[in-house]
């Protein structure tokens, strides 16, 4: 299997992840200090249960530091990436690097059926693909051994 072949699900993501999700009116210093308590560069901010957006290390460097904003007035339902594109589980790593690379993401959120399911980062899809490579090396140091 080429390493790009890979599935979101089970390739990337193996298991339930425990995400960490906020609402449109939590603020953007308690949002960072959570980021920062579980070593996340986005969260994800659900309105009502559905995803509204995403919250990243770069919206809050470009649209807050940068800008001078206030992070304990300001809510990141007013600073976030709104409606964000999504993947699906069934897609493919190539697929979701290629979503990546052209739109300048770091971390996609992962859709079933309309229900969040999870979300993946850049830093996500290189172990996936490393290990494939991986596991493919060793496959063909085998079949040379074997012949």
């Amino acid at each position: 299997m080429l390493p790009t072949d890979r599935k979101i699900v089970p390739d990337v993501i193996r298991s339930p992840q425990d995400l960490a999700t906020v609402t449109p009116r939590a603020t953007v210093a308690e949002v960072s200090e959570l980021m920062a308590t579980r070593r996340i560069g986005a969260i994800l901010v659900l309105e009502k249960g559905k995803l509204a957006g995403i919250f990243t290390e770069r919206d809050a460097l470009v649209r807050v530091i940068a800008k001078g904003v206030d992070p304990k007035k300001t809510t990141v339902g007013e600073v976030m990436t709104k409606n964000p594109d999504t993947i699906q589980p069934t897609e493919s790593v190539q697929t979701a690097l290629d979503l990546m690379a052209e739109r300048g993401y770091r971390h996609l959120p992962v859709m079933d059926e309309g229900q969040l399911y999870g979300i993946i980062s850049i830093r996500d899809l290189y172990r996936s693909v490393k290990q494939q490579m991986e596991e493919d090396i060793l496959l063909l140091a085998e079949m040379l051994i074997q012949s």
